[in-house]
């Protein structure tokens, strides 16, 4: 059976494995992205991570990334200051003329949005609006098995969007809420993240709680005028924070059935990624399928089960 290689770039790490063609993850691992030293160590790394996994059965490459991509020359487009040189790179032309295979490249949040489109809490909905919360909000739009990318490809860049004197990400995003309990505390914001946010506010921290509480009501404002644009069938969200399903789902519906009118708070639906970890690999997959005109045949139970996979060590 042919595999694939999935790389997952993101700021902080980067997830690697194996992938077979019915969409079964066979191999897994992480290393960290060292995102300070550049674009071309970022290359260096994931053609060392290729080297070790590819196999006399490997087809493809497939390499879901941060920043705004070129998917048609497999190009780093722009790419925020955490990845400093990022843009100009392009993993596509380097890797075929390397390994002698296929290789596609989409942007991060559009592979987690195929992911869960495919296979994933969207199953079936059209269209479907993918959002990531964590440094900042990613957003995508998957209507008829196809990204909605827009002219030139940066369509969706939902965490730019205004609001007020700032912007979606910079009031709504889990590096937001982190910065605000740190700053009402007091304290370093390196004591606290996410995971110890909201253990403390199930705990009744004050201080907590209102900052959750701020964040969903900015999310549901964001979500709100999204779907006023595009009226999606349904939302995933996706990203660390959204993990707290048992905590967040019931209060973001509210703030989002707040803001939206009669017509479209009866229709649209709210639902947390399914696919977690595995997203941006899997929607990696998943796009080069597509780019190479190849059928999916998934598992059928690939949407709800967890992939049992070998780990990997880190080989970089």
């Amino acid at each position: 059976m042919k595999d694939y290689v999935a790389i997952d770039i993101g700021g902080t790490a980067i997830k690697y494995g194996l992938i077979g063609e019915d969409g079964v993850i066979l191999k897994r691992g992480e290393t960290l992205t060292e995102a300070k030293k550049g674009g071309s160590s970022i290359l260096e790394k994931t053609r060392n991570l290729i080297e070790q996994l590819l196999g006399q059965e490997t087809a493809g490459i497939c390499i879901s990334t941060a920043g705004m991509v070129d998917t048609e020359r497999g190009e780093i487009l722009y790419a925020a200051p955490l990845i400093p040189r990022y843009a100009g790179i392009c993993f596509k032309e380097t890797f075929e003329k390397r390994f002698g295979i296929p290789c596609e490249v989409e942007n991060d949040v559009n592979c987690a949005g195929l992911a869960e489109y495919i296979s994933g809490a969207g199953r079936g909905c059209d269209p479907l609006l993918m959002l990531t919360v964590g440094t900042g909000i990613g957003g995508s739009l998957i209507s008829r098995g196809q990204v909605f990318r827009g002219f030139g490809n940066s369509a969706c860049e939902f965490g730019y969007m205004h609001m007020g004197s700032k912007d979606f990400q910079t009031l709504g995003s889990a590096s937001s809420l982190s910065r605000r309990v740190a700053q009402q505390k007091g304290e370093s914001g390196k004591l606290w993240n996410g995971r110890r946010i909201f253990r403390e506010a199930e705990r009744g921290d004050k201080v907590c709680i209102r900052a959750i509480d701020e964040m969903v009501e900015v999310l549901g404002l964001g979500i709100a005028n999204i779907c006023y644009v595009v009226s999606p069938e349904r939302v995933v969200l996706g990203g660390g924070i959204m993990t707290q399903e048992a905590y967040l789902k019931e209060r973001l519906e509210k703030a989002l059935q707040k803001q939206l009118i009669k017509p479209l708070a009866s229709r649209v639906q709210v639902s947390f990624a399914k696919h977690g970890n595995h997203a941006g690999m899997l929607g990696a997959f998943y796009h080069f399928r597509i780019c190479r005109g190849e059928e999916l045949r998934l598992k059928e139970d690939l949407r709800l089960k967890e992939v049992a996979s070998q780990n990997l060590t880190d080989v970089v």
